[in-house]
């Protein structure tokens, strides 16, 4: 049994705890706001969950989803993630986000700098390109014929196993698009983003869910553009 820590608890976090939780993981939620303000959550998710605070989630968790705004990162404990496994799902919206120089100018990706924000944690971008209903709906068990596929990066071998293992615990299979610096192909608005995964890619939003294999998967990693190339 793993325990998965949860920094960051809304649309993302809350998907993934319910099929962490579904898979038999014991997971710890956190939000900014306080763990008192979990707790219908760890109700529903059962005697699997509790809540904490952000370095309580961080400390206690074997794997780490680290699922806040990007404009947020900087808040993210640096401490108590030492050494440890950390998926990050977040994408640049500049309109929430603010501007940041070298997210505009491509010289360096959301996860790249959530990894010089944890420089003794091992950060695999991953749960960023798919919308959290459609995560929910697609997961099935290992072999399954109808079995969907994420996408992962990260500079770290073991930490990307370890993540592909936990994907495969909750229902997905996992393709590799390489270090953190090729995140970019499943980043926000390209060809691996949330509507490869929707019936209606230009309204995934209000769509139903398709189901994406890993073939699929590794041509749109394959044909993303830059946006300054797009």
């Amino acid at each position: 049994m793993t325990t998965v820590g949860l920094i960051g608890s809304g649309n993302i976090g809350g998907t993934v705890a319910r099929l962490a939780v579904a898979a038999g993981h014991q997971v710890v939620l956190s939000n900014s706001r306080g763990p008192e303000t979990l707790q219908d959550l760890v109700a529903e998710l059962g005697p699997l969950a509790r809540a904490g605070t952000p370095a309580e989630a961080a400390q206690a968790g074997d794997l780490v989803v680290v699922t806040v705004p990007l404009h947020a990162y900087r808040q993210v404990p640096v401490k108590e993630l030492a050494g440890k496994t950390v998926i990050d799902t977040n994408n640049y919206y500049p309109e929430r986000d603010g501007h940041i120089a070298e997210l505009d100018d491509e010289s360096t990706t959301t996860s790249e700098l959530l990894q010089a924000h944890l420089p003794e944690s091992r950060v695999v971008k991953g749960f960023n390109n798919i919308f959290f209903t459609h995560l929910l709906a697609l997961a099935r068990p290992a072999g399954a014929a109808d079995r969907s596929a994420l996408s992962i990066a990260g500079d770290d071998p073991a930490a990307k196993a370890a993540v592909t293992a936990f994907f495969d615990s909750i229902g997905y299979d996992t393709v590799d698009a390489g270090p953190l610096a090729e995140g970019w192909r499943f980043q926000r608005d390209t060809a691996a983003y949330a509507g490869l995964y929707a019936a209606d890619p230009a309204n995934f939003f209000e769509s139903g869910p398709t189901r994406v294999d890993a073939a699929t998967l590794r041509a749109a990693l394959a044909a993303a553009r830059r946006y300054a190339d797009s």
